[in-house]
């Protein structure tokens, strides 16, 4: 699969505004919703240049995940912690509704595992699911993250409280 991830920039935001809203009713279903200012192109705005200051901070980095054809497919981000052992960080991924189960999850998946373990230097990334998200346990799975933990009613979804799943992947170029 020939897939590639690119920096958010301000050029992108009506793309991710567009591809928000188009899945909004979808993720909600295996997501809690996003803030009210997502739904506000104007508030959207204001939200994402908050986003990019911590981009450029090197605190979050946001990418957006396009195929072959240069279509927009979803999006793969990074939030970087700094332990007493060094970065480390949290991934979290999104994919556009019609291109569920083509391994755009699982490529952006590897890609951004490269640039957190070879580029930023994190010594662990960690993410978590949904315990009945099947798909995304399979993607963290396909990718050499372990299950480290299960945490009961960890949010909601639709008025439901879910149990969640914790995963971790250890960088291994890092002694």
């Amino acid at each position: 699969m020939n897939i590639r991830i690119e920096l958010v920039s301000k050029d992108t935001y009506q793309e991710i505004f567009d591809f928000e809203r188009k899945n909004k009713s979808y993720f909600e279903t295996i997501l809690p919703p996003r803030p009210e200012g997502y739904c506000q192109f104007d508030s959207f705005i204001k939200i994402m240049d908050k986003l990019l200051v911590e981009q450029n901070q090197g605190e979050y980095y946001m990418y957006i995940i396009r195929d072959d054809k240069n279509k927009f497919v979803g999006r793969i981000n990074l939030q970087i912690h700094e332990s007493e052992n060094g970065k480390k960080a949290d991934v979290g991924y999104r994919i556009d509704v019609n291109s569920q189960g083509l391994g755009f999850a699982s490529e952006s998946v590897k890609l951004i595992l490269e640039k957190a373990f070879n580029e930023i230097k994190v010594i662990e990334v960690t993410a978590g699911t949904a315990k009945d998200n099947i798909g995304s346990i399979k993607v963290l799975e396909r990718n050499g993250f372990k299950e480290i933990g299960e945490e009961k009613n960890v949010f909601k979804i639709k008025d439901k409280w879910v149990d969640g799943l914790l995963f971790s992947k250890q960088n291994s170029s890092i002694s």
